[in-house]
């Protein structure tokens, strides 16, 4: 489903009212499951979290911490539950053999940094990569989840939106209050600009994390072929419009937008229309690297994904930020001995 739009509007409207009882006791239920102690793997973990449900910049994050451990010759493996994927797991995700509808979109963006292992239970995938011979373990997600003990968490918030209205699912994004979530993280990255990030920012810094920033930053190869284009972009992704809105901000021309739910599984009805419609207007096809890997799971899909431009974007965190993060992996994940 895709996330309404009255959580990320600041103050609480008729709709967030109504639900706010049922938030506070899911939240309250679940910042009780998150002081349960966890089992250690024997290395490290590195837990990459949200306060919030919906896209923040998690898979990009873990990418780039993974590519990062591994230029300083660790071993790092990804660990996910491959939300949207048949498998229960312990599996290690092999993009030539797994499809999304096997796997989930984002461990076939994972795989490409690091071995990735998806698995519902998080023991069970966390001891299938050690034996593998892992030495350092990144969780994509399941911050919230208590099952194994974490060395570093780090939470992720998009700054143009932050926490939105501040209040706990489904009257708002946040899985739990903020303060136990802040409690049991080290750090707090934002990426991308805005006023509700930097209140979040301004929290993390009186909670005591260490407060880091970065931006998703495109392929300059692939941004070229698109800056002036009139393009249909379309995406399902936790929040399109952040997609549709990257796009305006480089000089890219949406003349026509899609939004699907996250992890949207592409009918092959709608490829077509996708492409017909592409077709009648001129327009560029543009889409996310995690909307081509459920697309190149049907022949439709593949049919829509050749005629698209797919936009892959990296996170680049600031210089200041990078430094501070490595001082936290030496100081809270460095290799066992």
């Amino acid at each position: 489903m895709r996330a309404p739009d009255f959580w990320w509007r600041r103050k609480a409207g008729l709709e967030a009212t109504l639900l706010r009882p049922l938030g506070a006791l899911v939240g309250a239920a679940t910042a009780l499951r998150m002081r349960r102690g966890g089992i250690d793997p024997g290395i490290p973990v590195i837990c990459v979290g949200n306060p919030t449900a919906g896209g923040s910049g998690k898979t990009p994050t873990a990418i780039h911490l993974a590519r990062h451990l591994a230029r300083q010759g660790r071993r790092p493996a990804i660990l996910t539950r491959g939300y949207g994927g048949r498998e229960k797991g312990p599996v290690q995700v092999d993009p030539t053999r797994h499809l999304s509808g096997d796997v989930g979109d984002e461990p076939l963006l994972l795989a490409r940094a690091a071995p990735t292992y998806v698995s519902r239970d998080r023991v069970a995938g966390a001891a299938a990569a050690v034996a593998d011979g892992a030495d350092v373990l990144l969780m994509d997600d399941g911050f919230q989840n208590p099952a194994l003990a974490k060395a570093l968490s780090l939470l992720v918030v998009d700054g143009a939106v932050g926490i939105g209205n501040g209040l706990c699912l489904p009257a708002g994004p946040l899985r739990a209050p903020l303060p136990p979530q802040f409690a049991r993280a080290q750090a707090l990255l934002v990426i991308g600009e805005g006023a509700a990030g930097e209140r979040v920012a301004r929290d993390g810094y009186e909670a005591g994390l260490k407060v880091l920033r970065g931006r998703l930053a495109p392929d300059a190869q692939v941004l070229a072929q698109l800056i002036g284009r009139r393009v249909l972009a379309f995406a399902g992704i936790g929040r399109p419009a952040k997609f549709f809105d990257t796009l305006r901000s480089l000089g890219v021309l949406p003349a026509i937008t899609r939004a699907f739910a996250d992890h949207h599984v592409f009918t092959g009805t709608e490829a077509v229309d996708l492409r017909l419609q592409a077709e009648r207007e001129g327009l560029l096809l543009v889409t996310t690297e995690k909307d081509a890997a459920r697309l190149a799971g049907s022949d439709a899909g593949r049919a829509l994904l050749s005629a698209c431009v797919v936009l892959p974007v990296r996170l680049a965190l600031e210089p200041q930020s990078a430094a501070a993060l490595d001082v936290l992996i030496a100081d809270r994940a460095a290799p066992r001995r």
